[in-house]
């Protein structure tokens, strides 16, 4: 039996070595930002803004914590929007400008009862018939 080879434990450790949890050049800024938590009381206000930038197609998802329940937003037209709601209840609903403060307001104390964070994903141009999976925690 020939014993083993010091070079060959250098390699392996080199490779499986990995910094520690803290290191500062690991983090990545752009990865942080696409889901961003924000606190559920001044969600409302946030959003609204969003929706007002948010160009035509284009969707918001709101997710609690453990991402199982969500609020799909998307932008139909200049002032009119839609709501997918999958959660509790599974609807659909559409609004415009001026009503989204009202119905977001009422789907948040139904979604979202206990949360005081929420996930938000900026996901661009989507299909809201097309379920987006998450991992679950």
């Amino acid at each position: 039996m020939e014993p083993p080879n010091i070079e060959n434990y250098k390699i392996i450790y080199q490779i499986r070595w990995k910094p520690h949890r803290n290191h500062v050049d690991k983090i990545k800024p752009s990865s942080l930002a696409s889901f961003p938590m924000i606190d559920k009381a001044t969600a409302l206000e946030d959003i609204l803004r969003r929706l007002d930038k948010l160009p035509d197609r284009h969707c918001l998802d709101l997710r609690t914590y453990k991402r199982n329940r969500s609020l799909l937003l998307r932008r139909i037209g200049p002032d009119s929007f839609e709501v997918w709601e999958d959660g509790y209840v599974l609807e659909r609903h559409a609004a415009d400008r001026k009503g989204m403060r009202k119905l977001l307001k009422t789907l948040f104390k139904r979604e979202f009862p206990r949360s005081t964070k929420l996930r938000l994903y900026q996901l661009g141009e989507c299909d809201p018939t097309q379920r987006r999976e998450l991992k679950k925690l």
